[in-house]
């Protein structure tokens, strides 16, 4: 089989949030970009086959506790150029230096619209400018990104994230619940 050329002006939307999807692929579609969508790890190593995108939007948390991870790492592994960024309701620093580890670009928490996708296209290189600050972590933040560093390890398996946590699974739910950034 031949082997897909990659596409300069092709993105490739990885969201199980229809709505949020279509939301998307229309305001690309209007900047002049052709949008792919895929729900799933397996839609996306499917499409894959026939195309390779020069963009792709991933989902971090997508649908029955799979992770966009997976997505990112299959999408990296399709084509190094890839402007990979990832999208999340549950930001934390450990998902994000992963995220970046397997070949996103960037990576913004939710909600974020078309300007800031395409923004953080233009930001593979990264900046020195970000500002340093002295603050330290509280508990809670800690708690937050322990928690989202097993959830990442265990690639979003709830049950198992709480028993290495040693926490009841309803326990953790209620606080990914609190957590939630909309």
């Amino acid at each position: 089989m031949e082997t897909p050329e990659q596409e300069e002006r092709l993105l490739l939307v990885v969201e199980d949030d229809e709505a949020f999807a279509r939301t998307l692929t229309r305001s690309f579609e209007r900047r002049g970009y052709r949008v792919l969508h895929a729900a799933s790890l397996a839609e996306v190593e499917k499409l894959l086959e026939d195309h390779v995108p020069g963009y792709a939007v991933v989902d971090l948390k997508l649908k029955g506790d799979a992770s966009g991870l997976v997505c990112v790492q299959k999408l990296h592994a399709a084509s190094a150029d890839m402007l990979i960024v990832v999208l999340t309701g549950f930001a934390s620093i450990a998902t994000a230096v992963e995220a970046v580890k397997l070949g996103a670009c960037h990576y913004l928490a939710k909600p974020s619209n078309t300007d800031d996708i395409e923004a953080a296209f233009g930001m593979k290189a990264g900046t020195t400018e970000v500002e340093l600050t002295n603050r330290s972590s509280s508990i809670k933040t800690l708690e937050w990104e322990h928690i989202n560093e097993v959830l990442a390890e265990t690639e979003f398996n709830l049950s198992e994230a709480a028993r290495r946590l040693g926490m009841h699974r309803r326990t953790l739910i209620r606080k990914l619940e609190k957590k939630q950034v909309r």
